[in-house]
């Protein structure tokens, strides 16, 4: 493939294509793409290693899909690059969902994206980006990060600390317009916001809390002591949740959660949460089901 092909491949199929440090912006598509995906639906069923029950869908930790580059260590909660379930393709709109590890000094090299909302939430280490609208940031723990690919973008991500890693979820969602105008934005969120509560930190509304992205999507993070219970009202008829495990362990409308678990729920109107251990941490990432 040529190197025009190559590159409109990545902006037509919403690929990202990831490259070291050491070989600065070269495009290399091997690493970290979405296949094209024909959406039929609301939702793909769970592979067998999966629970399900009635209109909730569960996926241990250990059943994610694992990538490890070497410097780049990945867990993918839905098919991605090389990881193809097609049993666990994306919940609603919710089509990425990627727990990464970056070593020091490396990163994603310049590639491309188009149409799609594209969330970073770091975990640990400080993330440096750079984009074709001449954006340059840093972000780190406490960060939210969102770009609106829309017509397309250009950008690279990169730990930029030499002595240590960096930890952060990649998000993508479908956007609910096409073609809009490329977008990027970043906050600090306050850690006390979330304590023994949820925090929102993304919504459809660019004057609410938070983030914005062009979908009916809001997400929240909460940070509890043991046995404190809080209740999730969803905010749009349905949508669905997809809960998180950051660290810790949950219950959630009686389902048990560790560690990196991801737990979805839909055809209801609350999710009632209780903490199970201490600095429990869980990330709710409410969507509509239907793409």
């Amino acid at each position: 493939m040529n190197r025009k092909d190559f590159i409109k491949k990545g902006l037509m199929g919403t690929g990202m294509f990831v490259a070291s440090s050491a070989v600065g912006d070269t495009l290399n598509n091997d690493i970290d793409e979405i296949k094209p995906l024909d959406p039929i639906g609301y939702n793909h069923l769970p592979n067998e290693d999966a629970k399900i029950n009635e209109s909730t869908v569960l996926h241990k930790a250990n059943t994610r899909g694992h990538a490890n580059h070497g410097w780049l260590d990945s867990h993918h909660t839905f098919s991605f690059a090389n990881y193809h379930n097609p049993d666990r393709m994306h919940f609603g709109v919710l089509r990425v969902l990627n727990d990464d590890r970056v070593d020091p000094g490396m990163g994603f090299g310049t590639h491309p994206h188009d149409n799609m909302e594209i969330i970073s939430i770091p975990l640990e280490g400080d993330l440096e980006h750079k984009d074709s609208m001449g954006n340059t940031a840093v972000i780190k723990n406490g960060d939210i990060q969102v770009m609106s690919a829309g017509t397309g973008i250009y950008h690279s991500e990169y730990n930029k600390n030499k002595d240590r890693l960096t930890k952060f979820l990649q998000i993508w969602v479908y956007p609910n317009k096409r073609n809009v105008a490329p977008r990027y934005d970043q906050i600090t969120l306050k850690a006390e916001e979330r304590h023994n509560k949820l925090q929102q930190i993304l919504s459809p509304n660019p004057d609410d809390a938070g983030v914005w992205i062009h979908q009916d999507a809001w997400f929240h993070l909460g940070k509890f002591d043991k046995n404190k219970t809080v209740k999730y009202d969803f905010k749009k008829k349905g949508n669905g949740v997809y809960a998180f495990v950051l660290n810790g362990d949950f219950k959630l409308n009686n389902m048990s959660l560790n560690h990196r678990d991801g737990l979805g729920i839909w055809n209801t109107n609350s999710i009632a949460i209780e903490a199970l251990s201490d600095d429990a941490e869980i990330l709710l990432m409410e969507v509509p089901m239907t793409i």
